[in-house]
């Protein structure tokens, strides 16, 4: 009996397309010689899983299974790839924790801490980690642009403190901006943190290991001529990435060793990705930690281990029967 695999997606955020166009990646890479695979989509309290006839059946959150028209049919594994609440916060990995169903992503810890950008970056600073000056606020707490611009000065960036893909995320340059970027931002999400402009070349690293082996990817240069990565440079192609990144050896192996380090200081677990921007004198400034990232064909962590003379079905593998 092949073991029966269950791709997470969906969520409760402005990602849920995104997540299933990840989906869709994951179905495509994972060896079906190997594994049953079912794509699981969640949003709210629908949870279905789409069957092999176009139909779909409704999944059993008590035990994580579903109906087949003759027969039950428990998941051995899920394959987390919800971008957002519930599957990159920690709650979706408490509930298979608690039905001892093994899964593909970082634990309730890591995942909780990842997924607040303030915690995160205050978190790592304790490690000597370089981050962006920033400030978190509250919705129903009102701030003054002249304490925003007093403490982490312009440009600036706002964006909500819980989610991802860009949405909700002002590159601010003018005080007058401020208010309307705080707006944007809170209607993502209760939580906005305002960060200082770093200025420099953006890269990505991505690293999973295992009981037997640790694999850090290539690094990707990410070149856009939007203000920022926006979700127009990262889903609608305005946006230049080059993997390997165009770094000396020397600075590509410090962002490698430090993508291994944050990996252990965090506890994390299968394939996770940090973002940085190195700024002058070839200093490596923290952005963000993506625990659940993106695995579209064309997203960052498939054309990373293409680099790296992987095959992504070895890795998917990897990925699964550690945790089996």
């Amino acid at each position: 009996m092949k073991p029966i695999v269950a791709i997470v997606a969906g969520g409760d955020s402005s990602e849920l397309p995104v997540s299933l166009r990840s989906a869709q990646g994951l179905y495509s890479f994972i060896d079906k010689e190997k594994y049953d695979l079912y794509i699981v989509e969640m949003q709210g309290l629908r949870w279905e899983v789409q069957l092999p006839g176009g139909e779909k059946a409704a999944v059993d959150r008590n035990d994580f299974s579903f109906h087949n028209g003759t027969d039950k049919v428990k998941f051995d594994f899920a394959y987390i790839t919800i971008h957002g609440t519930p599957g990159e916060n920690g709650l979706l990995q408490g509930y298979f924790d608690m039905l001892r169903v093994p899964y593909s992503c970082c634990g309730v810890l890591p995942a909780a801490i990842t997924f607040n950008k303030f915690t995160c970056n205050q978190y790592l600073k304790g490690f000597g980690i370089r981050v962006a000056e920033s400030l978190m606020i509250r919705k129903g707490h009102e701030v003054l642009n002249q304490e925003i611009t007093g403490k982490v000065g312009l440009p600036c960036f706002i964006k909500p403190n819980l989610g991802g893909s860009s949405f909700g995320v002002t590159k601010v340059k003018e005080e007058s901006q401020i208010q309307p970027a705080l707006e944007k931002a809170f209607s993502e999400a209760d939580e906005v943190i305002v960060e200082a402009f770093m200025d420099g070349i953006e890269i990505t690293c991505g690293c999973y290991k295992t009981k037997s082996k640790e694999v850090v990817f290539p690094i990707t240069e990410v070149v856009t001529k939007n203000e920022f990565f926006d979700y127009d440079a990262k889903y609608n192609g305005q946006v230049e990435e080059i993997t390997p990144a165009r770094l000396p050896d020397e600075l590509t192996e410090r962002v490698q060793l430090l993508t291994s380090a944050i990996y252990d200081i965090l506890g994390c677990s299968g394939i996770i990705r940090i973002d940085y921007i190195i700024t002058e004198s070839q200093k490596i400034n923290l952005l963000e930690i993506n625990t659940t990232p993106g695995m579209t064909p064309t997203s960052f962590i498939p054309q990373q281990i293409s680099a790296a003379g992987l095959d992504i079905k070895d890795v998917m593998t990897d990925i699964i029967e550690d945790k089996l």
